[in-house]
């Protein structure tokens, strides 16, 4: 097979070392403009991957974000930012990294090279056919991630993927490939920078529009999200000041003992 890693081209940019900090500014952030146009051109296999995740979900199923790395981190934000948000159970969206919680601070030497550990780390959920596994791998060829979607496809559970590079070994794993080609990073090789970034769009994109599909949003109100803080119980009043004709006062009174928007403006209609 050939296949060319553009993220790992070398930079278009030389003697970054040379460069004063405007310079090195103003170039990172020129790069950082072309991610998005790159995401764009990757929004059909983005659809595709959100309306089988929709359709799992509906079935009892859950998100499995597994990756290595940067990868793996940014798959543990994103699931982890869920249930704040949406309200929805915290082994609803799991993020799963190559190495277990410690590779999270601290890179864990090989973890990514074992082709066999994914499965053994979604077994340890009850991984079931009607969950659905996402493997998130910017080069898309981390063993660990492509070993993980290839069980899975052996064992009839619906795989996506995200990556960055075109015709990668992981994107002809995945049932439901997402490739968004960033190109050379600003430093030769580092896909934190535009691979992270496209991947964290990515990310916001699939779990917003599923949660949003499920129906944990309303209008435009994160009306199920979790009152942990100060500020959010303040924005949780205020937009029930905005459904209904009540006072601060009041609307603080509703939340209190409804435990959420939409639960207090469900039942003052009522």
């Amino acid at each position: 097979m050939t296949f060319t890693k553009t993220t790992e081209q070398s930079s278009k940019y030389e003697h970054l070392e040379k460069m004063s900090v405007n310079e090195l500014l103003t170039n990172i952030n020129n790069e950082d403009k072309t991610v998005p146009h790159a995401v764009e051109k990757a929004l059909p296999q983005i659809e595709a991957l959100v309306a089988q995740t929709v359709a799992n979900l509906k079935l009892g199923g859950r998100i499995f974000y597994i990756g290595a790395g940067t990868s793996g981190r940014l798959g543990v934000v994103d699931a982890s930012e869920c249930p704040p948000t949406f309200g929805v159970p915290f082994d609803l969206v799991n993020g799963i990294i190559a190495g277990g919680d410690t590779a999270i601070r601290r890179a864990v030497e090989n973890a990514e090279d074992n082709p066999t550990q994914a499965w053994l780390d979604l077994q340890a959920h009850n991984i079931n056919q009607n969950d659905i596994v996402i493997g998130i791998a910017a080069s898309g060829t981390t063993p660990y991630v492509i070993g993980g979607l290839e069980t899975c496809n052996e064992n009839n559970i619906a795989t996506g993927c995200i990556t960055c590079n075109a015709g990668s070994p992981l994107a002809l794993t995945a049932k439901f490939p997402i490739e968004v080609v960033v190109g050379p990073e600003f430093v030769t090789g580092s896909s934190r920078m535009k691979a992270g970034t496209a991947q964290k769009l990515v990310l916001n994109m699939i779990s917003t529009a599923s949660m949003i599909q499920l129906g944990k949003v309303k209008g435009n109100k994160m009306v199920d999200m979790q009152l942990s803080n100060i500020k959010l119980v303040d924005r949780g009043v205020k937009m029930i000041m905005g459904e209904i004709p009540v006072s601060y006062e009041e609307a603080s009174e509703l939340l209190k003992k409804y435990g959420s928007v939409r639960n207090a403006v469900d039942n003052y209609n009522k």
